[in-house]
């Protein structure tokens, strides 16, 4: 691995971030009333020694260490253990107190995650969010007047409430780069092939729509199946056909985020907000966007076939 200042910086969130884990697993540990608190603390252990050194690791080292996580998670071992929960009385009275002040750090994450980006573009756009996330939490400490240990409590406590279905993203982008490496995408060119009447490019369009939506509903990831389903249909049957292939991936990619509405599998999108709202049914938020999703599945597929061609 080459170093550079973006990949040094990586290094140092991803550090961080498998701190939080190492704080969860420990938390586990400590907690009397967890019944599987040893096969919990393990996961989190093992997670946070991908993130911490996983840049200096045999791949197949990684490899085991993932298949492990996804055994602990098949036999239902990881539960979440106790967190230090503030009574409502104190979320009330610090509702009252702070007011809409609370939205002040998430729009300075907002901001300076696109200001990092634009002018410090050496430092990569993924580093960015972590520099933005670092000064919104600065911003809010400020504000607020709180304890700097909320920041590691809290963020424990949503690391837990989340549970293993947070690092699906991760997991999921990499088979998408496995798929298209094991040649997915010729496969599935050839079964549309099959189903998809010479010359009949609306039909090819609405295909190549709905494979992106169905696709990332599987995937959990727009990018994952964007790879794939561009380079099984994507090309072969419309930009090789003539059409604008800005505009074919632009709708192509949007048109795979509205299976990220669909799908329990985009776990930061579909179930952080359930854990952070507490709802009665862990797909109430899927719910409540699937008919958005599908009308705007059919808008794309009309847009593209008219903008495309």
């Amino acid at each position: 691995m080459t170093w550079t200042v973006s990949t040094i910086v990586a290094e140092i969130f991803y550090c961080i971030i498998g701190l939080f884990f190492v704080s969860n697993g420990v938390k586990a540990l400590k907690d009397p009333d967890c019944a599987k608190k040893h096969t919990t603390a393990l996961f989190w252990f093992i997670l946070a020694f991908t993130f911490i050194a996983g840049v200096y690791l045999p791949r197949w080292i990684t490899g085991a260490c993932v298949v492990l996580m996804a055994a602990l998670t098949a036999f239902r071992l990881v539960v979440p253990s106790k967190s230090d929960v503030p009574e409502a009385a104190e979320t009330r009275k610090a509702a009252d107190r702070i007011g809409y002040s609370v939205f002040i750090p998430p729009l300075t994450l907002a901001i300076s995650a696109v200001l990092v980006a634009t002018f410090l573009k050496v430092l990569g756009a993924n580093n960015a969010i972590g520099i933005s996330g670092a000064i919104a939490l600065v911003v809010a400490l400020l504000l607020f007047k709180t304890k700097p240990s909320y920041a590691v409590s809290d963020g424990t406590r949503l690391v837990d409430s989340v549970g293993v279905t947070g690092i699906l993203p991760q997991v999921l982008a990499a088979l998408g780069s496995l798929f298209t490496a094991a040649g997915v995408g010729d496969v599935i060119a050839h079964g549309v092939s099959a189903v998809i009447p010479t010359g009949n490019l609306f039909a090819a369009t609405a295909v190549y729509c709905i494979a992106m939506a169905l696709f990332t509903m599987i995937m959990g990831n727009g990018f994952a199946a964007f790879s794939v389903i561009t380079v099984g249909i994507g090309i072969p049957f419309l930009i090789s056909q003539g059409a604008n292939p800005v505009v074919v991936g632009a709708l192509g990619l949007t048109a795979g985020y509205c299976g990220t509405l669909m799908t329990p599998m985009a776990a930061n999108f579909n179930i952080v907000p359930v854990a952070l709202l507490e709802t009665k049914s862990k797909y109430a938020v899927i719910k409540s966007q699937l008919p958005v999703a599908l009308t705007m599945l059919v808008i794309h597929i009309l847009l593209m076939y008219f903008l495309a061609f």
